[in-house]
């Protein structure tokens, strides 16, 4: 039987997921196919139910805009995915003649430990730039860090739901703001996760960089497709840390490897240093 696995999201034809998941699957001898397949919201209910009837799926990695909607396309919600109501990972398991689908979410795990390997750990004064799926996922990663409020500057107040929600369920306190708003907080903070698309952060960055301050904080910018963003550039340039998107998508990544392979044990040092070869990071180990 063909062993299959994807990623779903709109747009997905930047992903680099396929590099991470294939570089996984070849250095522990799986034959997994690996695919990325351009879905919407819309077309996500009648792509899952073609998937269903399908043998030898592993898993789904998940991305914009499809990790609540993926909520309702699942048979169970596991773990932190649950409280924040974001799935980024579907897995599949085998009972009996039945085949069940898992939702859960690897993203804070990619978070924290993108967060952990530039030394960053429990912040005082922590942004959040966006109010989605990821932001959510960012205020469970801060956290499991050991923060407990942040500050959220969003481009619309009124579309903070998912947050909202995240914040709500962790006892976590946030202060929502305007974007408008966030240039000398971010600047001063000690940890800022922009969750916000490619170039939506291009005005914040000009504003940050025309306060011409020292920037003592980390940054860690989702977005990697361009990088550097304008912002990380600017972060970079005022003396602060900057951790790029693709740290988060390799340490996520690597706990859906240990999800579709299930040989968890044996996604070790050496497979995460091939998976960073694939996408051009340094080599490193958990």
């Amino acid at each position: 039987m063909t062993l299959r696995a994807a990623v779903l999201g709109h747009p997905i034809s930047h992903s680099k997921s396929p590099a991470l998941h294939l570089a996984a699957y070849g250095a522990l001898g799986i034959d997994i196919s690996y695919t990325a397949i351009d879905v919407t919201e819309l077309l996500l209910p009648a792509l899952m139910g073609q998937i269903r009837d399908q043998p030898g799926w592993r898993g789904l990695s998940v991305t914009m805009p499809l990790k609540t909607a993926m909520l309702g396309q699942v048979d169970e919600v596991r773990g932190v995915a649950g409280a924040l109501g974001v799935v980024n990972t579907v897995s599949f398991e085998e009972h009996g003649n039945a085949r069940r689908t898992i939702g859960s979410n690897t993203d804070v795990a990619g978070i924290v430990n993108a967060l952990r390997h530039a030394g960053s750990g429990a912040a005082p004064s922590a942004v959040v730039l966006g109010g989605g799926g990821t932001a959510a996922s960012a205020v469970a990663a801060l956290k499991e860090l050991g923060s407990s409020n942040a500050t959220v500057f969003v481009r619309n107040t009124s579309r903070t739901a998912e947050v909202r929600t995240a914040a709500g369920s962790l006892d976590f306190a946030l202060d929502i703001r305007d974007l408008a708003e966030a240039a000398r907080t971010a600047a001063a903070a000690d940890v800022v996760i922009s969750t916000l698309p490619p170039r939506a952060a291009d005005g914040l960055a000009a504003e940050v960089a025309a306060l011409k301050t020292a920037l003592p904080g980390v940054l860690l910018d989702v977005a990697y497709d361009p990088w550097p963003s304008l912002l990380a550039s600017v972060w970079q340039t005022g003396g602060g840390t900057v951790v790029p998107g693709l740290e988060m998508l390799l340490y996520q990544a690597v706990e859906q490897v240990r999800l579709f392979t299930r040989r968890g044990d044996d996604v070790n040092a050496a497979v995460i240093d091939v998976m960073c070869d694939a996408v051009g990071l340094p080599r490193r180990a958990l």
